[in-house]
């Protein structure tokens, strides 16, 4: 019998310049989001800078570079900066909201199950998800969250790839465990409430 070969992580990460990075193939990338979301992190939550001064700053110092180039271009005789035309295509706008309206119609159907048609099993997942997001959210705010989860991003998707096999092994045991204990304890509710 043919032992199965597991699914590539490069493939599964969807195989593009995303993967690449993550996956640290790419590593002037992968080193340059690791450095750029610490940078930002350290910004906003250790010196105490917000959001909206930064994106002001910012596009402050792009304005005011751009405007001493094009003057100075024009002194010197040189080239103007290369801008390119900023525009969003219709096309590009209905790809993102089909995209969003995929989401959310998935979100409604989830409610009306939950709501008109009283799906006990589907509010216990949840119910539980939400209770598990809210308890995670207590630890810490969103922005260390996020950057909790870039530096997850770079760092477990290198290691699954190295240990696939023993990882594989462990998360079916563990999935066992607690597809057994989650039975036993929606039994355990289902009885109370009926």
């Amino acid at each position: 019998m043919a032992e199965s070969r597991p699914l590539s992580v490069h493939l599964a990460l969807g195989g593009g310049a995303v993967a690449d990075v993550l996956l640290w193939k790419r590593w002037y990338g992968s080193v340059g989001l690791l450095v750029g979301s610490t940078a930002l992190w350290f910004l906003f939550e250790r010196a105490g800078y917000n959001l909206l001064s930064f994106i002001s700053n910012v596009f402050l110092s792009l304005v005011v570079i751009l405007f001493i180039w094009a003057k100075s271009a024009s002194l010197l005789n040189r080239p103007l900066p290369p801008i390119p035309s900023l525009e969003i295509s219709e096309e590009n706008v209905m790809k993102a909201a089909d995209e969003i309206r995929i989401w959310v119609n998935h979100a409604l159907s989830i409610a009306h199950d939950i709501a008109i048609d009283g799906n006990r099993k589907l509010f216990s997942q949840v119910a539980i998800s939400l209770w598990v997001v809210s308890y995670i959210g207590s630890f810490c705010n969103f922005l260390t969250l996020v950057y909790i989860g870039v530096l997850l991003s770079l760092s477990l998707p290198i290691l699954y790839d190295k240990y696939q096999n023993p990882i594989d092994d462990k998360l079916n045991v563990a999935y066992n465990i607690v597809q057994t204990q989650y039975r036993k304890i929606d039994d355990q509710i289902l009885s109370k409430i009926q």
